[in-house]
């Protein structure tokens, strides 16, 4: 397997065409960059618990529908499937309300990560929004270790949601896991959690992070890569496209982005050059700009073959 992607997946609800109505759509970020990375064609495997409910056995039809292995099949009964209402902006920007107290993407046990699936696997990839509540806080913790223990490559992306928990709370969680990663994925709007954009090779330094990516919305992203010379940068711009709906497209770019590193044989951090984080950017780049043209999550994210029909 090429990656397994932990965490929350969950039902989108983007506004409809009428004034107060819904559509149900697929998404959660690790699902929606776990998804990106299958629709590159990569081998895939998701590893997060679903509520046995119809919201959750249309997540998991998703998941097989797109070629990815469900590594916990098994839907519970404890808690419903959790609901996001997405409003969105002029621009394509979007806020969340969420619905989860608890909900069963939270559910996740330690007892359930499967060391023997992480040793299969070149890469863990997951994120915050995960990790802000027990047990599946315990549980992320427990796959980074076994990942960093077997060797593995871990990409985590900060995806702060002040819905769900203070900054305090995901600023202490995050310091924690810093010193596991390799790949970090930080928006402009979460430098906070980096100590500013100045701090970043600081930190890179410190918790020995391999390549940080700042992204920048529609004007691109910034990469940091901590290479044999230092901590090199540089921007890649974005694209200039109607957008729609932003929602997943910075999954749909970190996937991409992984996608193309994974898909360039890079398996370990001595794999790594510049010059392959910059072609990795371009292609992230292109995935998000064809996401934000579309509606929906999982829904709007681009094949390998629009990425590189759109980038020609």
């Amino acid at each position: 397997m090429d990656i397994i992607c932990m965490g929350e997946m969950l039902i989108d609800f983007t506004p409809g065409k009428e004034e107060r109505s819904y559509t149900c759509n697929p998404g959660g970020a690790p699902a929606n960059c776990c998804i990106a990375i299958a629709r590159n064609g990569l081998k895939t495997g998701f590893l997060g618990r679903l509520g046995n409910d119809d919201f959750g056995k249309l997540l998991k039809n998703t998941l097989e529908e797109n070629q990815v292995e469900v590594l916990l099949p098994e839907l519970t009964d404890e808690a419903v499937t959790t609901l996001a209402f997405v409003t969105l902006y002029e621009g394509g920007e979007r806020s969340f309300t969420f619905v989860r107290k608890p909900g069963a993407d939270i559910l996740l046990d330690a007892a359930d990560i499967d060391e023997e699936v992480i040793k299969n696997a070149k890469m863990l990839h997951c994120g915050s929004f995960g990790m802000s509540a027990n047990p599946s806080r315990d549980a992320h913790f427990a796959a980074m270790e076994m990942a960093k223990k077997n060797g593995k490559l871990i990409s985590y992306d900060v995806n702060y949601r002040p819905m769900i928990w203070s900054f305090a709370d995901a600023k202490e969680v995050v310091d924690r896991v810093l010193p596991y990663v390799d790949f970090l994925k930080v928006s402009d709007e979460e430098l906070d959690f980096v100590g500013g954009e100045a701090n970043i090779p600081v930190l890179m330094k410190e918790q020995g992070i391999s390549v940080v990516i700042e992204t920048l919305g529609s004007k691109g992203a910034k990469y940091f890569y901590a290479g044999s010379e230092g901590v090199a940068e540089g921007t890649e711009a974005g694209h200039v496209v109607k957008a729609v709906d932003a929602t997943g497209a910075g999954d749909a770019s970190w996937g991409g982005f992984l996608s193309k590193l994974l898909m360039n044989g890079v398996e370990k951090v001595s794999d790594l050059n510049e010059e392959l984080i910059r072609e990795a950017l371009v292609y992230a780049n292109a995935s998000g700009g064809l996401c934000v043209q579309k509606m929906g999550g999982i829904p709007a994210l681009p094949t390998k073959e629009e990425i590189e029909a759109f980038l020609e």
